[in-house]
């Protein structure tokens, strides 16, 4: 008998191809972009050689191994290939015959594989039985080229003159919608009359399924034709009707939208624009989907407030009132608002500013905002940016969009109904971007004074003027803000409150608050001034007042049980009472070690929600000289302690250090709370005093803390974020702070009260920073 196939041997470059299949003496392109695609191609064309393709079991696998794909695959000639941009190409490649993978040769660069290839045998005989399925197939594939347009007419005549059965089979399988699963199945099989058996199977399968679909297309088409047909028979009714002076419906509409856009006071080009779009009205049907486009987007127009505007308050002592009446503190924003006030008195077309106000949580930026607005007597609207990462949000979508809408800057000015609102961009440190475009970039307009007077949104289409709108935005930090978008604002700094100035805001504004919100009377809850001190300092440790308010909250809460359940007129709370409450405080008076350590430093550090202290820990060990640092640190503080060992080394007489322990021992420098990322240079003295005394050991005192960046040649720079750093050591229990002797400017603006009580030390070199921190020095 003679055999269908002839096996031979070959060692072939592989390609695994995804989602797509082909057939021996069939054509096929497809693109490539994985490099060990291209490092297999790039091999059989430099050897001249063919390539093996078989379909990936998981399109979706970025990096398939030898599990990842059928072993049955195909082997090609490559005929073309075409560089694409990126790094993609593109290959039109001819199949030859199937083949089967024996074994793998190699998996990198690319995959080469051994293969059994099995070639037609054209002198195969040929037995009624598989003349009959061909017979039949033939007269099924004809049935389907009738149905299936994307057939050449001359397909079926290139069939007959196929005498092969196997290349018969791989032909027909070609012309067929299948998808690659389909196509793998045949591929593996390798008798004609078996692979012909299941071809006619998917031919009748299709068959079905294509009349299926064409029925429902004449269906469709149909149900169009009606529709068709109905429109223009309402056409022909409505000029009936407007003949007989029926129609007034559409006409009316129109008129009333061109009365509201002549009051409305737009600008002459928005004007024309409003009047064109609705205009269209009478060209189109009512109920055709653009006259509700142009219905919404006319309906914006109007209602945008491009001449509307609140008169200010002028009256700068009431202002300075409300202000005062709102919030505590905050003198630096209250000035600057008067500033502008007594400005804009003057001077009518000064334009509004752009403030950036940045500090802690919970210090009143946003609620100031609002503040700011009463006074002034403006319309307030709030935009949170935190997490925005979509440009539509803030410029809004195309009205080729469905659903289209403006974006947030004129939707809220016209919910606002004047164009001069406060407007509150709150939590502008954490805009976000992504495929979507880059919101910051897309606020450099809005935020540009001389840029906004010709504010254009992607929905409106039309320059509004937001030269009124006084813009004031909201940060933790500035470092995330966006370098451009940071120099079109005025930053205003708003640091930490004292414990004094956090007992004054609990008095005058945040027990009032709560007892308001909570329905009581100020008469019923008395909160002492001990029981005030001892939540900020034993439960509620940070820069703004946030969790103090949350703490008072939860105390009138518990008062208001008191009255209703046990029908007390009155609840005290006190400092003795005060843990019935609140429970067991959740921190001590004291933060600072009860003793002298060795090793063992107060740093102090500026984080976004204020100052901490910061302990530095060295230990010494037997070793050969190396520096172990811990505690999951930046490189800009990992930069610090080298420059401080290559200091202490290169001066080890002037701290009575034999140079030789230096050689004979590893420094370990830990930063506790390990999980905590930490960077910054302030640490840099820090870390350098620590070092000293573990390896002299000379404890260093325990009330004594530090922050100072430290150079290689040992000067003590200044450092930022002094106040909030400086309200840290207090809340520690700190009696000393050793600082540069360039931060004195910046310690004659601190409130004394926040100083009173700490001793600041200044220093030139490291040297003097030891002599104030180490106990016998």
């Amino acid at each position: 008998m003679i055999e269908n196939y002839s096996i031979e041997n070959k060692k072939l470059p592989l390609i695994p191809i995804r989602g797509i299949g082909i057939f021996p003496d069939t054509m096929m392109h497809f693109d490539i972009g994985r490099e060990k695609s291209i490092n297999a191609l790039e091999e059989a064309m430099l050897e001249d050689s063919d390539i093996f393709l078989t379909i990936q079991k998981e399109a979706d696998i970025d990096s398939p191994k030898e599990e990842d794909f059928f072993e049955v695959g195909v082997i090609c000639k490559i005929k073309q290939m075409i560089k694409l941009p990126g790094d993609n190409i593109r290959v039109l490649v001819e199949g030859v015959n199937r083949a089967k993978i024996v074994s793998i040769v190699q998996t990198e660069p690319y995959f080469e594989v051994m293969l059994d290839e099995y070639v037609y045998n054209n002198d195969a005989l040929i037995n009624d039985e598989l003349e009959a399925m061909i017979r039949l197939t033939l007269e099924n594939f004809e049935e389907y080229s009738l149905i299936y347009t994307k057939i050449a007419p001359d397909a079926l005549v290139s069939l007959k003159e196929i005498k092969n059965p196997d290349k018969f089979a791989d032909v027909v399988a070609s012309y067929i919608y299948l998808k690659h699963e389909q196509k793998q199945a045949l591929l593996e099989i390798f008798d004609p009359y078996e692979r012909l058996e299941s071809i006619n199977t998917y031919l009748s399968k299709e068959i079905k399924v294509l009349e299926i679909e064409n029925e429902i297309s004449e269906l469709v088409r149909k149900q169009v034709s009606e529709f068709q047909k109905d429109y223009y028979l309402k056409e022909q009714l409505r000029a009936i009707q407007k003949e007989l002076g029926e129609d007034e419906g559409i006409e009316l509409e129109v008129d009333e939208y061109l009365d509201k856009i002549k009051k409305a006071n737009m600008p002459k080009e928005v004007k024309e624009k409003a009047e064109k779009e609705i205009n269209k009205l009478l060209k189109i049907s009512s109920s055709s989907p653009d006259a509700g486009v142009i219905r919404t987007y006319v309906d914006w127009l109007i209602d945008l407030p491009w001449n509307k505007k609140t008169k200010d308050n002028t009256d700068l002592k009431k202002v300075r009132n409300v202000l005062s009446e709102d919030h505590y503190g905050l003198e630096d924003i209250k000035e600057r608002i008067l500033e502008y006030l007594a400005v804009k008195a003057i001077n009518k077309d000064m334009k509004g500013p752009i403030l950036c106000f940045v500090g802690p949580p919970g210090v009143g930026k946003t609620s100031v905002a609002k503040s700011i607005a009463r006074a002034m007597n403006r319309k307030y609207v709030r935009m949170s940016l935190g997490g925005v990462r979509d440009e539509a949000e803030i410029r809004g979508h195309r009205r080729t969009y469905i659903g289209a809408i403006p974006g947030r800057i004129i939707s809220l000015i016209a919910k606002a109904k004047a164009n001069n609102p406060v407007f509150l961009l709150d939590e502008i440190d954490k805009l976000a971007s992504d495929y979507k475009g880059d919101p910051a970039s897309a606020l450099l307009e809005a935020l540009d004074p001389e840029q906004n007077k010709t504010f254009t949104d992607h929905y409106i289409e039309a320059p509004f003027s937001l030269e009124n709108v006084m813009f004031i935005t909201t940060a933790n930090t500035t470092s995330t803000i966006p370098g451009p978008l940071l120099d079109r604002m005025e930053v205003i700094e708003i640091s930490g409150y004292t414990d004094m100035e956090k007992i004054n805001i609990a008095e005058k504004y945040l027990i009032k608050k709560q007892i308001r919100e909570h329905g009581l009377k100020e008469t019923q809850v008395s909160i002492s001034q001990n029981a005030i001190t001892e939540i900020i300092e034993r439960y509620t440790r940070e820069s703004g007042v946030r969790n103090l308010e949350r703490s008072i909250g939860s105390l009138i809460r518990k008062a208001a049980v008191q009255i209703v359940e046990n029908k007390k007129k009155t609840v005290t709370i006190n400092n003795g009472n005060l843990k019935k409450y609140l429970g067991i405080p959740k921190y001590d008076y004291d933060l600072a070690y009860e003793e002298d350590q060795v090793g063992v430093v107060t740093g102090l550090a500026w984080t976004k929600v204020g100052g901490e202290t910061l302990f530095i820990e060295v230990n010494t060990m037997k070793g050969d000289g190396k520096l172990q640092l811990t505690g999951k640190l930046g490189d800009v503080m990992k930069e610090s302690a080298m420059a401080a060992i290559s200091y202490i080394k290169a001066n080890a007489d002037k701290f009575k250090i034999d140079y030789s322990k230096f050689k004979e021992t590893d420094i370990h420098i830990h930063v506790p709370e390990g999980a905590i990322p930490k960077d910054g240079p302030s640490a840099g003295i820090t870390m350098a005093t620590a070092v000293i005394s573990a390896i002299t050991d000379v404890p260093v005192r325990k009330d004594v803390a530090m922050t100072g960046e430290i150079t290689i040649t040992g000067r003590v720079l200044p450092i930022g974020g002094l106040k909030e750093k400086l309200l840290a050591a207090k809340r520690a229990g700190i009696k000393r702070v050793v600082l540069s002797t360039k931060n004195k400017p910046d310690v004659s603006k601190i409130d004394s009260k926040i100083i009173r009580s700490i001793e600041i030390v200044y220093a030139d070199k490291i040297e003097d920073v030891v002599k104030y921190a180490l106990a016998d020095r």
